[in-house]
This record gives structure tokens, C-alpha cells and sequence, in this order.
């Protein structure tokens, strides 16, 4: 409990390209793209991932709302240019850019 979060409300981040085996809530098609955090979580809760596979030991980190824009996912998104998906990350899948 009490831990600080990694990033800020307005970070640039990009969403980890790694493909581990077994059920991880970070769609394929966010993975390796950049985004923006819109919102920081709180409070800071355990990472449900390696829960249900009882790897977690206790530890408490964030969830993040991330905006990722729309022509960024769908090679030639044609709506307009402002539409943007907004998703709910674990600190663990964040990598910092720029």
C-alpha cells in the first residue's frame, strides 16, 4: 500500500510488445503502440494478471486510462481524425516514451 505512481496524467507511453502464454488483458492490437495517460487509478491495486497464477507477492502498483488515437490502431481509420479509444492499463504493460 501507499506506493507512488510511475507516470503522470499527460505521459507518453507506449504499451509493451511482449507475447507471454496464458490470459493477459492487454489486447494484441494496443501492444507496441503509443499512447497517452489520460488518468491515474486509484489506489493502487495488485496486478490481477499474476494473481490468478499466484505469482504475486502483494505488491500494489496502478492501473492507467491510456488514449490511444484511432487512425494510430486501424491503418486507414477513416472517421474523424480526433476519435480515440480509451483503455485501462497495469503499470507493467507502460513503458515510457518521449
Amino acid at each position: 500500500m501507499g506506493e507512488m505512481p510511475t507516470f503522470e496524467v499527460g505521459a507518453r507511453v507506449r504499451i509493451s510488445q511482449r507475447h507471454p502464454v496464458g490470459h493477459y488483458r492487454v489486447p494484441l492490437y494496443l501492444r507496441g503502440h503509443d499512447g497517452v495517460v489520460e488518468r491515474v487509478i486509484e489506489p493502487a491495486g495488485i496486478d490481477n494478471e499474476e494473481e490468478a497464477y499466484g505469482r504475486n507477492a502483494g505488491s500494489k502498483l496502478h492501473y492507467y486510462r491510456v488514449a490511444f488515437a484511432m487512425a494510430q490502431l486501424w491503418p486507414g481509420y477513416a472517421a474523424a481524425s480526433r476519435d480515440s479509444l480509451r483503455i485501462e492499463v497495469f503499470e507493467t504493460w507502460l513503458e515510457r516514451i518521449g
